[in-house]
């Protein structure tokens, strides 16, 4: 499974669940395509599963927009989710005073 999706209030949500390489974009792009297509979005948001990804995610994200462009649809892109953050304990040995 390259994606998972969910629609919320029309919007269809997009996480890409890896950074595509060569040998998966298409497979990415197709089911991104047809998610679109069966559902036909107010709104489109992609989640791309890096800060920093590969060309063929870049390729697959580019591909979403145009299809997105053509029907009208608006698409927004955002980095991966954040884990939370353990807050540093002063009391940590080590730790500044």
């Amino acid at each position: 499974m390259l994606i998972t999706y969910a629609i919320e209030d029309g919007v269809l949500h997009v996480t890409l669940l890896r950074d595509l390489d060569i040998s998966t974009r298409a497979a990415a792009s197709l089911e991104t395509e047809a998610l679109v297509h069966a559902h036909r979005p107010r709104h489109v948001r992609v989640q791309l599963p890096t800060f920093d990804p590969s060309p063929a995610s870049l390729s697959a994200l580019t591909r979403a927009r145009r299809l997105c462009e053509h029907l009208g649809i608006p698409l927004s892109v955002v980095g991966p989710a954040q884990a939370s953050m353990p807050e540093a304990n002063p009391s940590t040995p080590g730790a500044a005073a």
